[in-house]
């Protein structure tokens, strides 16, 4: 199907496809946050999410002893994951949906910043106003289009514990090129799903003892599957399959059409329309995108 499509095609057709995928689990987690633990929730979904990959890895491609080379790289990115999805469900108890995801598209101007750290990957001057329009977007579309609540830089807590976060989540995309050693990208999700679940379960199992599973409400448990399947596993594999054929700024690009996405999962999910002024902020940020792809 993808026969005469270039590498750096496929990383774009995969990274359109993250975008769509991660934008549910903002308007879903919204809904089930109030209801779960961050950290208990996150355990369960790497589990699934490690379970699916690995049969996925076994099926495909196998998991030669080689790719256990070096296990703290693993580590290294199930930790800035774990603790980006940990923040994530944090945040969302208090963050909207729109306003969380606008969070989410400042990670290309850090990814950016990590990549020449991790890289020296360097920005030209047409992806540097890129980075600046969508990072202004996302300020206008998370202070809710308030001119004074934007110079008073009033930010809502969700928002940033969900912040904190998205630098874990920046650092990730960089070092998924630097620490990979060959392994194709479904086998070195797995590794990173391994390290994650059990990095995750050391931090939260008092969580995931102490709560009442059966008892759960069932928008929990759809979050629960959606996040593991969709905005887990698929897009770990997306986003690896990315990274090692696109720059680490342009494969954080995607996440500016993620409120986009959320916008429109909003309208379906509760026939919530953003106000104008709120689009024009997500307006940017798709401008942005189609800046920072062009050759």
């Amino acid at each position: 199907m993808l026969a005469g499509v270039s590498e750096p095609a496929r990383g774009h057709l995969a990274m359109l496809a993250f975008s769509a995928l991660v934008a549910g689990s903002f308007s879903l987690g919204v809904l089930a946050a109030p209801h779960i633990d961050p950290g208990a929730l996150s355990v369960v979904r790497f589990i699934l999410a490690g379970v699916l990959v690995g049969v996925a890895a076994v099926a495909t491609t196998g998991i030669p002893r080689s790719a256990w080379v070096a296990p703290w790289r693993y580590l290294v990115l199930g930790g800035l994951l774990g603790a980006y999805f940990v923040l994530m469900f944090e945040g969302l108890k208090t963050a909207a949906p729109v306003s969380a995801a606008a969070v989410f598209t400042l990670t290309p101007l850090m990814a950016a910043g990590f990549g020449w750290l991790f890289l020296r990957q360097r920005l030209t001057g047409r992806m540097a106003m890129a980075l600046m329009i969508g990072g202004a977007g996302a300020l206008w579309v998370i202070f809710r289009a308030d001119f004074a609540a934007l110079m008073a830089f009033q930010v809502g807590r969700g928002e940033a514990i969900y912040f904190v976060g998205c630098v874990a989540h920046a650092a990730y995309a960089p070092l998924v090129r630097k620490l990979n050693r060959g392994e194709p990208a479904v086998v070195f999700t797995f590794g990173m799903m391994v390290a994650g679940t059990a990095l995750l379960a050391l931090y939260a199992w008092p969580a995931v003892i102490a709560t009442d599973w059966a008892a759960l409400p069932g928008i929990v448990w759809v979050t629960l599957v959606y996040v593991a399947v969709a905005a887990s596993a698929m897009t770990f594999v997306l986003l690896q399959y990315a990274t090692l054929r696109l720059p680490a700024a342009k494969v954080m690009a995607y996440t500016y059409l993620v409120p986009s996405w959320v916008a429109l999962w909003e309208v379906v999910l509760h026939g919530l329309v953003q106000p104008g002024m709120v689009l024009v902020g997500v307006a940017m940020t798709v401008l942005a995108l189609f800046l920072l792809l062009k050759e």
